[in-house]
């Protein structure tokens, strides 16, 4: 039976920005920086390795007693930043999960958001409770770890994985890059960030501009 872990922003979810919001905010209240600088890679990337950079940026030590602070004040201002910020679910993205929840499938997150950052941005969407496991970015920098860590999270919850019907749904190169890690297929979606043209150009078994035809997706997702 086909596992599908699904990336978050980009892939489930459009937050409107809200988490570089968040982050940017996190700056100014737990450090008082005032001239943020828009120097950091977002997409794709954990975090943690966010985090680092943003503060190595802005002239701060990335000690972890830094990081932790940027952490703490990010998830306290995340949820308002989601209610300002607006954003939406990806097309598709709601009709697919009903789908493969009535079949029954297997779905998990493989994400570089950290669990609680994960929690706020889907719960906000209602759709936190329809993933029973997952690989989160609290510990990690590199995403091919993220996608290990969610193998761990599968068999510690007593799901049993067939790396043969394994698949990572995300919106970019690093998504396709991370289930080579665990040995998975990979389906890149043009919801994101990255244009269709890019995420061709990776080695993905299947890149789609949206998940809104279900008649695209790989048959074995709905088979009996």
């Amino acid at each position: 039976m086909p596992t599908l872990l699904f990336d978050i922003d980009g892939t489930l979810v459009r937050t409107g920005g809200a988490g570089k919001a968040a982050m940017e905010t996190a700056l100014r209240a737990a450090f008082g920086i005032t001239d943020i600088q828009d120097k950091v890679n977002y997409s794709g990337r954990t975090d943690p390795a966010i985090g680092h950079d943003l503060l190595r940026v802005h002239g701060l030590e990335a000690t972890h007693a830094n990081y932790q602070k940027l952490s703490t004040a990010y998830l306290s201002c995340l949820p308002s930043c989601l209610n300002q910020n607006g954003g939406h679910v990806c097309p598709g993205v709601r009709e697919l999960l009903e789908v493969l929840r009535k079949k029954n499938r297997t779905l998990g997150l493989l994400t570089g958001n950290v669990r609680a950052g994960a929690q706020h941005k889907l719960s906000h969407f209602g759709l936190w409770d329809t993933f029973a496991f997952g690989g989160f970015g609290d510990e990690h920098h590199d995403r091919d770890d993220v996608a290990r860590s969610a193998v761990r999270d599968a068999a510690e919850n007593g799901v049993k994985l067939n790396a043969n019907e394994v698949w990572v749904i995300g919106d970019t190169p690093l998504d396709v890059k991370c289930a080579r890690a665990i040995g998975a297929k990979a389906l890149a979606v043009a919801t994101g960030w990255h244009p269709i043209e890019e995420l061709q150009a990776t080695d993905a078994e299947l890149v789609l501009r949206d998940l809104s035809d279900l008649s695209q997706l790989p048959s074995s997702w709905f088979r009996d």
